[in-house]
């Protein structure tokens, strides 16, 4: 059965086309074809091969609806000689199937299995099969505001990979940015990936994020402003005009929305009714509580 980070790692790269050739360029500097749109396509290669062949992703890089280059996505966690024989496979089919260049991208989260999935596999007659293998620890840190909002999946699948720094700030502030780019989308995604989040930092640097509240970091773009600071900066240049506190309060309840799913009348009519004060508070807790109970805890 495939395991969480497994599925967690296959569902970013599902969730974002693009993420699979980015990485290629920023991690692996692999040069790409000109392309102007990036879309998944059918990981099954059953007409050709017994059921068991399928890989975890195809990324298909198309110029003008025509396929320049397949990306077939594997996500390896462990020692599996079995893939030595089908990877190979994978790439041939899916040449023969799109008629263009094709590449293997695997993805590891141990240095150990990813120099092994580096091994060349001879394929008998001279012939070899180099795939292209990046681990967790060579994923991009994302320390920049607006390369996290462009691009929030990669900003998770960076939190995650540098969830265990020994630098607790750094995986922290990476987190920090992961967070609030995730809580501009859609409520499924945004509660999904703060859990993937919080779940993959160490108690010590889950403490640390949640001091890094929304009240004590000094947000500068509109982007955040809006979604963590935007009542704070409002309240303080124009008092506790009625029309401030409204919009306060429809950024928080948008923020619970997102982050733990679709609130009940009754938990907006609470929201409503709380103070300025305590409102607040909610703001900040949103960031790291783990449910919604928490976030609304007067604690």
């Amino acid at each position: 059965m495939p395991s969480q980070l497994h599925e967690a790692l296959r569902l970013l790269f599902g969730n974002r086309p693009t993420l699979a050739p980015e990485l290629l360029r920023q991690a692996l500097h692999v040069t790409l074809p000109d392309y102007t749109e990036a879309r998944i396509d059918s990981a099954d290669f059953t007409n050709v091969q017994p059921a068991e062949y399928r890989a975890d992703h195809v990324i298909i890089l198309l110029a003008g609806g025509t396929p320049v280059l397949g990306i077939v996505l594997e996500v390896q966690l462990g020692y599996d000689e079995d893939k030595r024989y089908a990877w190979p496979s994978y790439v041939s089919n899916l040449r023969a199937r799109i008629r263009c260049p094709v590449c293997l991208l695997v993805i590891t989260a141990e240095e150990g299995v990813a120099r092994w999935a580096r091994k060349n596999i001879e394929l008998g007659g001279g012939n070899c099969f180099t795939p292209w293998v990046l681990s967790l620890a060579n994923i991009p840190e994302i320390t920049d505001e607006q390369q996290a909002k462009d691009d929030p999946e990669l900003a998770v699948l960076s939190a995650m990979a540098h969830a265990q720094d020994p630098d607790i700030a750094k995986s922290v502030r990476i987190a920090l940015w992961a967070q609030i780019a995730s809580a501009g989308l859609d409520a499924e995604r945004s509660m999904l990936y703060c859990d993937l989040i919080l779940n993959s930092l160490p108690e010590a640097a889950r403490r640390a994020l949640h001091a890094m509240s929304a009240s004590n970091y000094e947000f500068q773009s509109e982007f955040a402003l809006h979604y963590y600071g935007k009542g704070k900066v409002e309240g303080k240049a124009e008092g506790k005009a009625e029309g401030n506190v409204e919009g306060r309060l429809e950024i928080v309840l948008k923020l619970l929305a997102a982050r733990y799913g679709a609130l009940s009348t009754a938990v907006v009519a609470r929201v409503r009714e709380t103070s300025a004060a305590d409102l607040e508070r909610i703001a900040e807790r949103v960031l790291t509580a783990e449910t919604l109970d928490e976030a609304l805890s007067a604690r």
